[in-house]
């Protein structure tokens, strides 16, 4: 079954071209092929242009950012590792190396960059997030909390942070307090479908059987495949006769 959902966030993608002019056609290559989804011939080009200048961080990053989407995470990291040594103050390339640890279960890994991401840049929202997701996978509860509501006090509307506190909250018991985030995330984002689910299992769990049916009820009607809330819709119908 699909487990209570828990996004990590965005992954950054540096579109400053402001390098020699043959390196710059290749980096621009690469960044139309990403575009399209060509991860591949991306890399191809990034390859030409580092080539072309072996001290160029925003093609090392570039070429990590490819890596990252065909879940090549070694890779991503050795691309990040040659960013910071040519950029050690660059947040984001931190942020996305912690993205990658935290794929390969580099839990502690993960969290260090997320701190160094912080560290250079204090209203870093999504690292804030992402050190939340990481430490509620290394179990770290209490203070994954604390993150997303900081990411919350730098993004009011952040949806995702609302859910993932209704996630704790779920696991902590507290399901009336998962219901009041889950709740909030969807008044954000009323086309949140694993909001519905989620909350759906909140109230379920609460004894509140045709509320739930309602939400997986809503969780379908907005992604028709969802094989968990149409599971869980029978058994919830099953339970109430």
């Amino acid at each position: 079954m699909r487990k209570i959902l828990l996004l990590t966030s965005v992954f950054f993608l540096i579109l400053n071209l402001s390098f020699s002019q043959t390196a710059a056609e290749y980096n621009k290559k690469g960044l139309d092929k990403a575009d399209s989804k060509d991860f591949k011939g991306a890399i191809a080009d990034y390859n030409k242009a580092i080539e072309l200048d072996p001290d160029d961080a925003d093609a090392y990053f570039n070429r990590g950012f490819a890596k990252n989407e065909l879940k090549d995470f070694k890779g991503t990291i050795v691309d990040y590792n040659k960013v910071i040594e040519l950029d050690p103050d660059n947040a984001d390339a931190y942020f996305n190396r912690g993205f990658a640890k935290n794929e390969l279960k580099d839990f502690k890994g993960a969290i260090v960059d997320y701190n160094k991401a912080i560290e250079l840049d204090p209203d870093f929202v999504d690292a804030y997030f992402n050190r939340g997701v990481t430490k509620v996978s290394s179990g770290d509860l209490k203070t994954a909390i604390v993150d997303f509501n900081k990411a919350i006090e730098l993004d009011p509307v952040y949806a995702r942070a609302y859910s993932n506190i209704g996630f704790i909250k779920y696991n902590q018991k507290d399901f009336k307090g998962a219901i009041v985030n889950y709740n909030k995330a969807i008044e954000l984002d009323p086309d949140y479908a694993d909001a519905y689910f989620n909350r759906g299992l909140a109230k379920e769990s609460s004894g509140d059987i045709q509320a739930a049916i309602a939400d997986y009820n809503k969780a379908i009607e907005l992604d028709p495949d969802y094989a968990d809330a149409y599971f869980k819709r029978g058994l919830a119908k099953e339970s109430s006769g």
